[in-house]
């Protein structure tokens, strides 16, 4: 068998190593080495001139705007609003049923205790009366004649006890019909302005029908509702401004104070009696008293200014000497268009009037008294 004797394409597949790869490959190594020293050196070698950041960096107060305050006397006073009242009211009714004879004064009349208004038809009941009288005189004239027969011994004792019940039986039937006479005329039960008229002349009315109002203005009450805090700075016989919506200013005192808290809002109900000649202000109007309860030693601030601490109380932010902010809570005596009056702190205190929002109880600030900061802004 003949064997072709042509080249042997078998052979192992060798790889000559290459000097050129081998040096570009140290050379990477070494640039990367470099790279990283250079990278390390900002926090190994520090740039001249440059001091590095430390982790007790110490951080600036913050500035906040000031002033000195000094607290002074101020009245105080206790102000409310309400409305006036009446200090009486009632409904006249019918005393008696019947057609209206005749209506002698009209709606919005000041009227007089007892004055009459209206008159009912009392035809009937006249001649009632009449028929008692006339039956109280025949019992008189009995009487007279048992008692004459008595005295001779020819009547007897329960006669002229008969003769007697008879008679006082005949006067109380006069003074019921009498009394009835009288209902037919509608008065008025004390002195005021008629406030509603129902009546007119022709109509018919029921025994109990409500047939006018009367409201007794003079004195006149305004009712307001105080808190319990201020109950114990009112006294009955205090004065008291009572400024109405209308415009009308009066001077009243305090006629009464509430002793039983209203059981939703926890106010009390004190009364303000004005005096009203001829009901010339009308009830219902609405008002604002103002009663001085005295004197206190507060700050007049702008309500901007107040604050409120962590558990919601009303408060002004001051700082101490030694710059570090206080909350200080304060009541507020009384209110200015203005500003307003607090109690609570010291007599001279140094008040936050800006950047009181932005610094709690304890912070450390930088105070800026208030006028120097408005010189700088004039400068500027």
């Amino acid at each position: 068998m003949t064997t072709d004797s042509g080249p042997d394409l078998r052979g192992t597949l060798e790889f000559q190593s290459d000097a050129g790869a081998g040096r570009s490959k140290w050379l990477a190594i070494f640039m990367t080495l470099i790279l990283v020293g250079w990278m390390g050196s900002g926090f190994i070698i520090p740039s001249e001139g440059v001091e590095p950041e430390t982790a007790d960096t110490e951080i600036k107060p913050v500035a906040v705007e000031t002033m000195m305050s000094e607290a002074d006397s101020v009245q105080l006073v206790l102000s409310a609003e309400g409305q006036s009242i009446p200090d009486r009211s009632t409904n006249i009714p019918a005393k008696a049923s019947g057609q209206v004879m005749s209506v002698s004064v009209e709606r919005g009349e000041l009227v007089e205790q007892g004055q009459e208004i209206a008159r009912i038809d009392s035809e009937t009941v006249e001649a009632l009366l009449a028929q008692a009288q006339a039956q109280l005189e025949q019992a008189s004239t009995e009487l007279a004649r048992v008692e004459k027969l008595l005295s001779q011994g020819i009547a007897t004792e329960r006669q002229a006890f008969q003769a007697r019940a008879a008679k006082a039986t005949a006067q109380a039937q006069i003074t019921d019909i009498q009394h009835q006479l009288d209902n037919t005329i509608i008065r008025v039960p004390f002195s005021g302005r008629l406030n509603e008229m129902t009546l007119g002349e022709g109509e018919f009315v029921n025994d109990g029908d409500a047939v006018a109002i009367v409201l007794d203005n003079d004195p006149l009450s305004v009712v307001v509702q105080v808190p319990q805090q201020a109950l114990g700075r009112l006294k009955q016989g205090q004065a008291a401004e009572v400024s109405f919506i209308t415009g009308e200013k009066r001077v009243g005192v305090v006629d009464f104070i509430g002793r039983n808290a209203d059981s939703q809002t926890r106010t009390f109900r004190v009364e303000i009696s004005v005096d009203n000649p001829e009901s010339e202000m009308p009830a219902g109007l609405s008002a604002r008293i103002s009663i001085p309860t005295g004197q206190a030693r507060g700050h007049f601030i702008s309500p901007a200014i107040l604050s409120l601490g962590v558990n919601g109380d009303l408060g002004v932010k001051t700082v101490n000497d030694a710059n570090e902010v206080v909350f200080n809570a304060v009541s507020i005596v009384r209110a200015q268009p203005d500003g307003v009056w607090v109690t609570g702190l010291e007599d001279n205190a140094r008040i936050i009037t800006v950047g009181q929002g932005f610094v709690e109880a304890g912070d450390i600030v930088e105070p800026i008294d208030r006028e120097t900061a408005e010189l700088a802004s004039v400068s500027q």
